[in-house]
């Protein structure tokens, strides 16, 4: 296979990783790659974070404590992830990777401590030893958004290269008062993701979670071909 097909399509969200450390080399490089990404008039408008080591851990107890001890309202995202009424075909989607990765990981229908843990899983990078927080600073307008997510893919992509994984987590927006805090983000940044980085734990049963993709003629019309 092409080795741009293969990098693509092997990427996925791995949900546990290996503690195996990623040298400081090797992120650098990834960025560098990655900031190759195309941007309006070339802004380049993407902010990363890179952690590893204590400072990583040390945002994770954050955001866990504050998630164990404070009213879920005291966080709140900063903005609209997610459709504010799911419709299909979307909510059959989402209801597919969740009830797919909770079957693997023995998570039942009705167990909130269970959905609680996998949930929480997530401030931990997933036990990666490189996690990322990306903002985008706020004055910014939708078309640097979607700069930022030719950035982010190409992150990922070329990780494959370099046989390594990683998992995009919009869970990290909920806590940007403590990222901020921690991280010493200016209140201009808007914290829009996080990312773990690192070599797949291939024992763990979540990794083997595989979703399936619409073929192309059902999100494609073609003209003149």
């Amino acid at each position: 296979m092409n080795p741009v097909d293969e990098a693509i399509q092997s990427r996925r969200a791995v949900r546990a990783f290996l503690p195996t450390p990623v040298p400081l080399e090797t992120v650098r490089h990834l960025l560098a790659v990655a900031s190759r990404a195309p941007s309006s008039s070339n802004t380049q408008p993407w902010n990363v974070y890179a952690l590893t080591g204590e400072p990583k851990e040390r945002l994770s107890a954050a955001i866990l404590k504050a998630r164990r001890e404070e009213p879920p309202e005291a966080h709140t995202p900063e903005y609209q992830s997610y459709m504010k009424e799911w419709r299909e075909p979307y909510i059959s989607r989402r209801r597919a990777t969740g009830w797919g990765l909770y079957n693997l990981v023995g998570v039942t229908k009705g167990d909130r401590e269970g959905a609680r843990r996998q949930m929480e899983r997530n401030y931990t990078f997933f036990d990666a030893p490189v996690g990322l927080i990306v903002t985008l600073d706020r004055d910014l307008e939708l078309g640097s958004w979607v700069d930022l997510g030719t950035f982010l893919q190409n992150i990922m992509v070329a990780a494959r290269g370099h046989g390594l994984h990683t998992c995009p987590q919009a869970a990290f927006m909920d806590y940007h008062t403590i990222i901020r805090a921690q991280l010493g983000v200016s209140e201009r940044e808007i914290v829009i993701c996080g990312m773990a980085i690192g070599y797949e734990d291939t024992s763990k049963p979540e990794n083997s979670l595989r979703l399936e993709r619409a073929p192309v003629d059902a999100f494609t019309r073609f003209f003149g071909f």
